[in-house]
């Protein structure tokens, strides 16, 4: 079937994609944990015009493929720069790729982070206020830190589906691992064995992932049940 020849041939070439497109994936979920975060608080705001950019901003990312996002980031909007302000503007694959996995990663975590907040108990946001905390002050000392806690397991959840998207960014150019298998199979028509081993790297990466979220939610669990139980006994 080829593999043998695959891993000679295509393994230091497709290693170098997934190195890519890890590096891309982190880049990106950082980037868009700040974009969400912003976006939440906006969202949660009693300013409406913050709130409508905000639910504007998701609407648009949740309700466009992420195929259309990086074509527009990628071609339309280094066009428009062009028109109007710049004439020699110009945007590589991977920053377009970055941006594009950010700003939808950053419409997806800003929900998380919303149902992170909104599960927090009530009681700590009205403590920390009679302790004469300001409303910033109690959102991001003690409200936020106790919603990233929850929001952990959705998080790990949400940079395996932005690794997974990397993938529909070869239609711009991005050298990720799909992007270099392409490139291989073009000179040698090694169709299965090529993206078999492409898809058992994902499979590695994302299983990897897999098994710290479920560590980190068993761990989580474990916490909230040792804290309930010493709630009980005081």
């Amino acid at each position: 079937m080829d593999f043998g020849r695959v891993f000679n041939e295509a393994m230091p070439l497709l290693l170098d994609g997934l190195k890519l497109t890890v590096i891309t994936s982190l880049a990106s979920i950082a980037i868009g944990m700040v974009i969400g975060l912003f976006v939440c608080l906006m969202k949660m705001s009693k300013n409406v015009v913050l709130r409508g950019i905000a639910g504007a901003y998701i609407w648009i990312i949740r309700g466009t493929p992420m195929l259309v996002q990086a074509l527009m980031v990628f071609f339309g909007f280094p066009q428009l720069i062009q028109l109007t302000i710049n004439p020699a503007f110009r945007m590589d694959a991977l920053t377009a790729g970055i941006i594009t996995l950010s700003l939808n990663a950053g419409a997806y975590l800003a929900e998380i982070y919303r149902g992170g907040i909104m599960a927090v108990p009530k009681g700590q946001s009205e403590a920390a206020r009679s302790l004469g905390l300001s409303q910033a002050k109690t959102m991001m000392k003690v409200v936020l830190p106790q919603a990233i806690k929850f929001s952990i397991p959705a998080l790990v959840n949400q940079f395996i589906i932005t690794i997974k998207d990397t993938s529909i960014l070869s239609v711009i150019g991005m050298a990720e691992i799909v992007n270099k298998a392409k490139t291989y199979v073009g000179s040698t028509y090694v169709y299965f064995a090529t993206y078999a081993v492409v898809a058992l790297m994902y499979l590695l990466v994302i299983s990897i992932l897999m098994i710290i979220s479920s560590y980190i939610e068993k761990k989580l669990k474990y916490e909230a049940k040792r804290g309930k139980r010493h709630r009980d006994k005081h």
